[in-house]
């Protein structure tokens, strides 16, 4: 009996220098912890702050999915509506019967076969959205690491509610102890209460630093590979306005030189042209010269021109054209010709059969030499 008293008094001083277990929460966000243990207070600390990080990326991986799913279905309408102006363009194009000129009918031939090729550049696009985009998140979203990490997370949120009961049920005991006559029965129950309470602290803290492990992997993951879906989506789309961009320019020149000749006006007829010959070079050049061809023809600075019906040589001087070279003009003479070089051959030709380019297609330059 003395011994007995004795152990009560030596568990009635440890209790009162100990004190009360602090009651703590098993739900995150919601943990006034029970532990004086510091290091298990930061691991649930790190936990609670994993759980919601890799949370939080997994709603942002699934609004992106959602969202280019969406944009994909929207586009694809778009693809389809653009086809079938391409498909229209094209039509006009081959069947217009115009009595005017088969101007317009390029053009609508050339803005057809651009848009085609704006909508297959577009539908690249959509299938990069989904290939490299959508789906590496989607089975993120749905893979196995972030399910395993969370239910690891939501066993050691168990086995802390229960270490909490326990702990509960440790200060109960305590209480008893230091209040009643000292007693076998209960100092027994004390001490088994505070031996689970110590196994269940020990594996939840081993449960706890397995749970954040897998949750920090997820995590960085998650960060990793998001990033590089946004940037996959962003060089995509780049690409995609880049060649659009490319598509146009050509376009556009092919359609202003269209409209170039629908303006302009009529081509004169070579017979205007026929009662004064042109100026031959050694005339030009001083050779044999009189004052009134001096006059005649004017050095002019260079400028390119471009050759709206063909013109036949007559003689050595005159330079043939076709309709649609392209030509330096150097010299124009009153009487109506003009000197310049096409295709690496100069000579006269009438001066109404071109009209002034300030620019030309990129792939007419080398035929001008």
């Amino acid at each position: 009996m003395e011994a007995l008293w004795k152990q009560a008094s030596r568990l009635k001083e440890q209790v009162s220098r100990q004190g009360v277990f602090k009651p703590f929460g098993a739900a995150y966000g919601n943990s006034e912890n029970a532990f004086t243990d510091e290091s298990e207070v930061n691991l649930h600390q790190r936990l609670e702050k994993l759980y919601l990080s890799t949370r939080a990326a997994k709603h942002f991986q699934r609004d992106i999915v959602r969202g280019v799913e969406g944009y994909i279905v929207t586009e694809s309408k778009q693809v389809d509506i653009g086809n079938k102006l391409s498909d229209d363009s094209q039509k006009y194009g081959t069947g217009n019967t115009c009595t005017s000129g088969n101007t317009l009918s390029k053009a609508a031939m050339y803005y057809g076969k651009a848009r085609s090729l704006m909508e297959k550049e577009r539908g690249n696009m959509l299938r990069a959205f989904g290939t490299q985009v959508a789906e590496p998140l989607r089975a993120m979203v749905m893979g196995a690491p972030l399910e395993d990490a969370r239910h690891l997370a939501q066993r050691y949120d168990r086995m802390r509610q229960e270490a909490e009961a326990q702990a509960v049920e440790v200060s109960r005991r305590q209480n008893r102890v230091r209040e009643s006559a000292p007693n076998g029965d209960v100092i027994t129950k004390l001490e088994a209460a505070e031996y689970k309470l110590e196994e269940l602290k020990s594996s939840m803290v081993g449960l706890g630093k397995e749970a954040v492990a897998a949750m920090a992997a997820v995590e960085a993951q998650q960060q990793r590979l998001t990033l590089q879906r946004l940037i996959a989506m962003v060089e995509a789309e780049r690409a995609y306005h880049q060649r659009v961009l490319e598509i146009l320019d050509h376009l556009e020149q092919e359609m202003v030189s269209e409209r170039q000749k629908i303006e302009a006006p009529p081509t004169p007829s070579a017979e205007n042209y026929m009662a004064q010959p042109p100026p031959s070079y050694d005339e030009v050049n001083g050779m044999f010269a009189s004052s009134s061809v001096d006059d005649s023809v004017t050095s002019v600075d260079f400028f390119l021109g471009e050759a709206l019906d063909s013109f036949k040589a007559e003689s050595e001087s005159e330079l043939n054209l076709s309709a649609g070279d392209i030509v330096i003009v150097r010299k124009i003479s009153t009487n109506g010709w003009a000197e310049g070089e096409c295709k690496g051959k100069a000579g006269w030709f009438p001066h109404g059969y071109i009209e002034r380019r300030e620019r030309v297609l990129a792939s007419k330059v080398p035929h001008i030499f």
